[in-house]
């Protein structure tokens, strides 16, 4: 869900590194990266894989990712802005609990094969998902932390929600540890 990886993916990423300049903008995309990618082929793929968490959900994706960052950039501004996407996959995967789909997060380690969901259908899934009180109070967390940086940030003023979009940065301090 995207109210979860986002505001999560942020709020512990801000409050790990304490970088009030990272590029929220890269941090955001890379916290839903798996899903953008994975989701599309494990509809489309249903009967095949019976899960939405496919290769992109699996630690090889996220290494190759900053291993790709890494080999590509230059220490400075290039990999400041592009490592947080890297980052934000990583913590995609914790929050997703992946370790409980070990097939999927090593893969291909363990095998070739994905973990299942064990819903025969598409429908059978979403009808969990929609229903699932897990998933909608992770979605209300999501949804409480932006709405703090949204407000406090001042991000309805339209001029600081174009700084905002052109920069990757909220003025919202981190309070000290």
């Amino acid at each position: 869900m995207i109210f979860w990886h986002l505001g999560a993916t942020i709020a512990l990423i801000r409050y790990a590194f304490r970088d009030e300049r990272m590029d929220l903008r890269f941090l955001a995309f890379g916290a839903v990266l798996p899903d953008l990618i994975d989701t599309p082929l494990g509809f489309v793929g249903w009967s095949e894989f019976q899960n939405v968490r496919l290769l992109a959900h699996s630690l090889l994706f996220g290494a190759a990712l900053m291993v790709v960052v890494l080999l590509t950039t230059r220490r400075g501004r290039p990999r400041k802005r592009w490592m947080p996407v890297a980052i934000g996959v990583l913590v995609h995967l914790f929050l997703d609990a992946m370790w409980n789909q070990p097939e999927t997060l090593w893969w291909p380690f363990l095998g070739l094969s994905f973990t299942t969901t064990g819903y025969e259908t598409v429908a059978d899934y979403l009808g969990w998902l929609l229903t699932d009180w897990k998933t909608w109070a992770g979605e209300a967390i999501g949804a409480a932390y932006l709405a703090y940086l949204w407000v406090n940030g001042g991000l309805g003023d339209p001029e600081t929600r174009r700084a905002f979009f052109s920069t990757g940065r909220i003025g919202v301090p981190i309070d000290p540890a």
